[in-house]
């Protein structure tokens, strides 16, 4: 890999990064930083940069790796370079871990693990906050690549300004003395993202929330290096739903890809990710992707917490969903359909779409809501029982009901036209209010806990398949 030139002081190129280590899966507040990232490139015509930080040998996955990439496709973050690997770059970290030697600036750690922990737990006894610093060593020997490599720390305050926080600042208490090169010879995270922003010319550095407390450190080492620091902008954590703790597993948080999986639209899941604690002063809620680059602005994100709706999710891609043509919403529901919807013809598969398109919220739900259409499913007397309406009346009172029905859709053509207007009639004859007589019929047709409107429903199904799911149900009745 060729060596990248040093940034020109003067470039006023924007240019964003996404670093992420390949130690897992991409998970909502990743995607969100990476979108963040992208769309500060994208909207200034600049250029954004996928980065793999595998520094970590013992946590590396290379599976992860391809994940990240997957992802990023998935939801169109597009990158102009990379990856780039932080394990392909080595050389560059020692050369300039070795100018900090020269400098004075870095020494060889002469402690073991153990013996930090000593000194920490000693510190701890003490009743004071343990500082690597206070214990350096006196006299540091020369540094031969074997031992780890801590840079010297020069505590001092600091003021900066945060794209997103906006002012902030730290006492030299906040300052210590870290690891820049490991044992093993590769950097740490602390440095080699700093020499890697530098000299790939990275303007902007987007990063979360977690890395805030490092941030004064990372102040002292540019100014050891002698180099400009970017803009930097730190995005408040994702929240339960609850908004009280950052998101996790335990509340539902999921790979980016299940929601792909499971059959979340793209463009919604962008949308989504780029309101969570972003908004451009209106009330707008739904944006297209080119929206979203015109009038992003890191100032307008939000500086606390941003609470991870689902509900809203759901809303939102229901919304991208019932936007689909119908020929993509086919298109894409082709891995989602029930098994017993194998042998049944496309043209009766696109008819079943058009008609629950309006109450999908993922295409995952498509199963569910459409198995009625290809298989008699189970009777299930809980659906009556268990209805707050149908369950006020007798087994044989409901059997006349369903006796009247009958009659009615035995002389009927089953056109839409003549469904509703024989529904209608039946209202009319029984006396009944359609919470009554409408969710019986429903049942006895579908022994569905839910279904689309009920004369589409049944002109879909078709005149002999309805007559004789209500003569299976009149026999349930009957026992």
């Amino acid at each position: 890999m060729s060596p990248i030139e040093p940034r020109p002081q003067d470039s006023k190129l924007t240019r964003t990064r996404f670093a992420p280590s390949p130690t897992g899966l991409l998970h909502v507040g990743a995607a969100r930083t990476a979108l963040f990232a992208w769309l500060v490139a994208r909207q200034a015509k600049g250029q954004f940069i996928l980065r793999i930080e595998d520094t970590d040998r013992s946590r590396h996955n290379q599976a992860a790796e391809e994940h990240i990439a997957e992802s990023l496709n998935w939801l169109g973050l597009n990158w102009d370079e990379g990856p780039l690997r932080q394990s392909d770059r080595l050389e560059q970290y020692l050369s300039w871990a070795k100018q900090l030697v020269d400098s004075g600036r870095a020494y060889p750690d002469p402690y073991s693990p153990q013996q930090v922990e000593e000194l920490r737990q000693g510190a701890k006894a003490d009743g004071k906050p343990f500082l690597f610093r206070d214990f350096r060593p006196s006299n540091a020997s020369l540094w031969d690549g074997k031992q780890p490599l801590r840079f010297r720390s020069q505590p001092k305050p600091y003021q900066w300004e945060d794209a997103v926080m906006g002012k902030l600042s730290a006492g030299p208490e906040a300052i210590d003395d870290f690891v820049i090169i490991k044992q093993d010879g590769f950097p740490t995270y602390n440095f080699a993202h700093i020499v890697d922003d530098y000299l790939m010319r990275i303007s902007h550095v987007i990063r979360s929330q977690e890395f805030l407390p490092s941030v004064p450190r990372f102040l002292n080492l540019y100014e050891a290096l002698g180099i400009e620091r970017p803009i930097l902008a730190t995005l408040p954590y994702v929240l339960a739903d609850d908004g009280k703790r950052k998101l996790s597993k335990r509340d539902g948080a999921k790979d980016i890809l299940d929601y792909r999986n499971d059959g979340y639209l793209v463009d919604a899941m962008v949308n989504f990710l780029a309101t969570l604690g972003w908004n451009d002063g209106t009330e707008q809620e739904i944006f297209s992707r080119q929206q979203l680059i015109e009038s992003f602005d890191l100032s307008r994100v939000q500086k606390s917490g941003a609470r991870f709706d689902e509900r809203r999710l759901l809303w939102m891609n229901g919304h991208y969903i019932r936007q689909l043509p119908a020929a993509r919403l086919y298109e894409l529901s082709e891995t989602f359909w029930p098994a017993s919807a194998k042998d049944y013809p496309e043209k009766y598969k696109r008819e079943v779409l058009a008609l629950i398109q309006d109450r999908l919220k993922y295409l995952a739900e498509i199963p569910a809501l459409t198995a009625l259409f290809f298989e008699d499913l189970p009777a299930d007397m809980k659906l009556i029982s268990g209805d707050k309406f149908l369950s006020k009346y007798t087994s044989s009172q409901l059997k006349d009901l369903l006796i009247i029905s009958k009659e009615a859709f035995e002389v009927n053509d089953f056109s839409l036209t003549q469904l509703n207007e024989t529904l209608n009639a039946l209202l009319k004859q029984t006396t009944q209010k359609p919470a009554v007589l409408f969710s019986l019929i429903r049942v006895a047709t579908t022994w569905a806990p839910s279904s689309p409107g009920l004369a589409d429903t049944m002109q879909l199904l078709g005149k002999d398949k309805c007559l004789l799911r209500i003569d299976q149900a009149l026999s349930l009745l009957e026992k």
